[in-house]
């Protein structure tokens, strides 16, 4: 047989097979539903895309994944890649294309899987940050969420595990090199007021970034929400200070935000609440982290009305209203939520810096200050992260409503090497869980 003929013939007819991955590096969970997925493009110049075949044909670490984990659907030159995680850990998984004429190329997707949680089925998880910090629904089932280690607000899908839809950062129209620690939000009409926590960072210095306040102005809704920037302001933490001490310095503010004093202490000052006042455009309350009030083991939540929040936004001092003290059990404010019908969810946590195994507890209310909050339940704390916020609120008469949460996850260990997930090298797998639970009988 003379040369170009037969097989080497049909071989020189076909280029050589391309694999492409949407991501290299994804993230699971051990028993999770909805976890995202990687999708494979395959390509063979001269071939139909129908007729190539995808395989896994190798896993690094079998005790996260093994090849018959990873199950590959789809036709055509987009596959679906999707792990079902056996184990916690890390594993290189090894993709393979083989063309019509049995030539082949391979790529490493880069998975990590971290441990089995409480409440699996009812649980998804936010990819590309792992500090999760306050949430804001925008309709059509998608959730603006920020992050306290940045600036940068993402739009997520409520009901599916994967990666921001969309992202904004406002920092240089806000005039902040540093992240603001965004830790509050409440939206009223088309504008959402994100409020950064105004206290110390962990080290007791001052960070002028951190005493902001500023809004955004939401079109659309859904998949497509779009934000554009309103307005900020820089100085709420000296107006509540100069508040405090008109008022006979009763919550020790000044104290509270004096130069090498950590906000997360009882006596500390740290906002991570905010929510407007009942049928209110103009009135929000302030939620505090720190201090409780009185600064004593069994005090009270503290919330603080800015009767003027919208003057604020656009560069007025701040106006403050008869302060709340609400009994959460000892626990302070880590976020607060109403819906239409001024029903209020109250996310109730420790005011300590290392709180993962601390109680958490969800608490509802009806905003009126002389009306004591119940508590619904508490929540769990053997998972890694904080419980942070609360994304809505259902409507709280109907019995077996439920109610979504995220955590923000910063600090744990997700993976079981000792890493902190905000210190992941990969966003892709750096990640806050977020959970939906019963809330009504």
């Amino acid at each position: 047989m003379g040369p170009g003929t037969g097989s080497q013939a049909r071989a020189a007819s076909y280029g050589t097979p391309g694999i492409t991955l949407s991501a290299a590096y994804l993230s699971g969970a051990v028993g999770a539903a909805g976890d995202p997925a990687a999708t494979v493009t395959v390509t063979q110049s001269g071939a139909d895309a129908g007729a190539l075949t995808v395989t896994v044909t190798k896993s690094s670490r079998t005790s996260v994944a093994t090849t018959a984990d990873v199950a590959v659907t789809g036709t055509g030159a987009t596959r679906r890649v999707a792990v079902a995680a056996r184990g916690q850990g890390y594993t290189d998984l090894t993709l393979k294309v083989t063309g019509v004429d049995g030539q082949s190329a391979s790529k490493t997707l880069h998975y990590a899987a971290s441990a089995a949680v409480q409440h699996g089925a009812d649980t998804r998880y936010f990819t590309g940050s792992s500090d999760a910090s306050a949430a804001v629904d925008v309709g059509g089932g998608h959730v603006v969420v920020a992050d306290d280690e940045s600036n940068v607000l993402r739009l997520y899908d409520r009901s599916v595990s994967g990666a921001p839809l969309k992202t904004w950062d406002f920092s240089s129209r806000i005039g902040v090199s540093k992240e603001v620690d965004i830790e509050g939000a409440a939206r009223v009409g088309d504008t959402i007021y994100w409020t950064g926590s105004l206290g110390n960072n962990k080290d007791g210095e001052y960070k002028s970034a951190r005493n902001t306040l500023f809004t955004t102005k939401v079109t659309g809704s859904g998949a497509s929400t779009s934000l554009s920037y309103g307005g900020s302001y820089a100085k709420l933490r000296e107006d509540l200070v100069a508040w405090d001490e008109a008022n006979g310095d009763r919550y020790g503010f000044a104290a509270g935000t004096a130069d090498g004093q950590v906000p997360k202490q009882i006596d500390g000052f740290n906002v991570e609440g905010l929510e407007f006042a009942p049928g209110s455009t103009t009135t929000a309350y302030l939620g505090f982290r720190a201090p409780l009030a009185p600064a004593v083991p069994g005090g009270r939540a503290l919330l603080v009305p800015v009767t003027n929040i919208d003057k604020v936004a656009t560069g007025s001092s701040a106006v403050f209203g008869a302060p709340i003290e609400l009994d959460l059990g000892g626990l302070s404010v880590r976020d607060i939520r109403k819906n239409a019908a001024n029903q209020y969810l109250i996310l109730a946590g420790s005011w300590a810096a290392d709180d993962n195994s601390d109680p958490y507890a969800l608490y509802s209310w009806d905003g009126v200050p002389a009306h004591a909050p119940v508590k619904r339940l508490d929540l769990p704390t053997s998972d890694p992260g904080g419980w942070e916020s609360v994304v809505d609120v259902p409507d709280l008469t109907v019995s077996g409503a439920r109610a979504q949460l995220l955590t923000d996850a910063g600090s744990a260990d997700l993976y079981g090497d000792g890493t902190e997930a905000k210190d992941l090298t990969h966003d892709e797998w750096k990640k806050a869980r977020t959970t939906w639970f019963t809330v009504t009988n």
